[in-house]
């Protein structure tokens, strides 16, 4: 009797023991507790996991706010561009650093704070273009050109910020934008050089204070200048985040996000200075989560992604204009496209045949390895490509998303350029350090050592397209 007592009074302390004096394994390490109460070694790695875990969904959730505030930092630092400023980006070395944009066409871009102009009036041309307003989390206030109100017509947009009012709304198309700070811009698609001039001096914006003696839009040309269009990496990436922050009224959909902010010494109405405690989480965060932004665009996993079963082709934009399905935010596919990309409008995301334009992505060849700048490739596109307009091929870099950088300046190539055909209609392309011969002009540079996705755009796409009866073929891996 008395050793069975022993033993249930050993078993009864071994359970206060476990209670009172608990260690536990975990994906961290391990965590001790002294009667319920967590150490102080437990608490310190807890709250330093906790931040680390909340700055790195902080650092996917601004992936599309800090793409056009880096953007925006750049006209400004590198370029002399400021509010009413518009920026022409035509030739390879002007889109160098902007991401994956087209090769073969010219963009106009401006941005601009409501805060400081007041109301902006755009004097938008008639004529073939594609253009819009969108805020700064990269939602589309308005298309303007050919998929906006003025149908391609031209008109005079009104757009009004944050609590901003005006008297007299005349025969404005009017906007209203739920951020200060916001990115306007079109992209000229008549292949007339003359036309395309036209256009774009015709192109005006400024303060509706002006509207009755309005100044010429100043247009700025990179001029051959280096810039980074691509988000920061380490602190440049959080003080981007916290300047934002205090420039834009915050919405309840990021209040959440924000409130994780706070540890982290990233607060509106404050200033950024972290603690070295705070800078290397910070740190390490942009490396964890631009690695996770990778795999999300790089390597998606949502079935609607596939274009075509069995083949690599994905749908690059998985989302909405809005961002917004009918029960959340559409978090990871907004993380994909605006880790490699800018700007988003209803035109980027069309369901009608013969209007806007529609992306295919590809980052793999025939044999699902990733595309190397150090092999050769073709790619087969079927005779009568489904577009009303045209269709263009680009080449960019895994790690920056702009162009690859190569001393032939090509990045790449579309159906209206001299490009070699074959007698059904069809184009064979080739990708590699160099062209197969006689192929030149049907050739895209790569750089050996440096991974490659591309982009086939097809400009106001028709119904095959959309039923799938026209396929686009995978990239096949040449011989050596």
């Amino acid at each position: 009797m008395r050793q069975r007592f022993i033993a249930i009074l050993l078993v009864l302390l071994g359970v206060a023991t476990c209670v009172h004096a608990q260690e536990v394994q975990t994906r961290i390490g391990k965590l001790s507790f002294e009667g319920g109460y967590p150490s102080n070694e437990t608490i310190t790695k807890l709250y330093d996991e906790m931040d680390f875990q909340r700055a790195i969904q902080a650092y996917l959730w601004a992936i599309p706010l800090i793409g056009f505030a880096q953007w925006q930092d750049q006209h400004e630092k590198v370029f002399g561009a400021h509010d009413g400023d518009v920026v022409y980006y035509v030739s390879y070395r002007d889109k160098l650093g902007l991401l994956t944009s087209n090769a073969t066409t010219p963009y106009i871009i401006g941005f601009l704070n409501l805060s400081r102009t007041g109301p902006l009036v755009i004097n938008y041309p008639a004529g073939p273009t594609a253009g819009g307003i969108l805020d700064f989390w990269q939602r589309p206030i308005t298309d303007m050109g050919l998929t906006g109100p003025d149908k391609g017509a031209g008109g005079k947009y009104l757009v009004l910020g944050p609590g901003q009012t005006v008297e007299d709304t005349g025969d404005y198309i009017i906007v209203k934008s739920p951020m200060n700070n916001i990115f306007h811009a079109f992209r000229v698609l008549a292949t007339d050089s003359d036309e395309a001039k036209k256009l774009r001096q015709a192109y005006q914006a400024y303060p509706y204070s002006k509207r009755k003696n309005p100044t010429r839009t100043r247009i700025v040309t990179p001029d051959g200048r280096d810039w980074q269009g691509w988000q920061p990496r380490g602190l440049g990436y959080w003080r981007l985040v916290a300047k934002m922050l205090n420039e834009e009224p915050v919405h309840e959909r990021d209040r959440m996000m924000v409130a994780m902010l706070k540890p982290l010494g990233i607060e509106k109405g404050k200033s950024f200075q972290p603690d070295e405690r705070q800078k290397k989480i910070l740190e390490e965060a942009t490396v964890v989560g631009e690695a996770m932004a990778k795999s999300l665009s790089y390597a998606k996993r949502q079935k609607e992604a596939v274009m075509y079963p069995g083949r690599q082709w994905k749908n690059a934009v998985l989302l909405e204009a809005s961002q917004e399905t009918e029960h959340h935010t559409a978090l990871d596919e907004r993380t994909a496209w605006f880790y490699e990309a800018v700007t988003l409008t209803a035109g980027m995301t069309t369901k009608t045949p013969g209007q806007g334009q529609v992306y295919l992505g590809v980052q793999k060849d025939k044999d699902a390895k990733w595309l190397q700048g150090g092999n050769s490739y073709s790619l087969h596109i079927p005779p009568n490509p489904p577009v009303k307009q045209f269709w263009a091929m680009t080449l960019y870099d895994t790690e920056t998303r702009c162009f690859i950088e190569n001393e032939h300046e090509i990045a790449g190539l579309d159906s209206r350029m001299d490009i070699i055909k074959n007698s059904d209609g069809s184009v064979d392309l080739y990708f590699g350090p160099a062209p197969p011969e006689g192929k030149e002009k049907n050739w895209i540079p790569t750089v050996p050592g440096r991974g490659w996705f591309a982009y086939f755009r097809l400009y106001a796409p028709t119904e095959p397209y959309f039923d799938r009866t026209w396929q686009l073929p995978d990239i096949e891996k040449l011989a050596k």
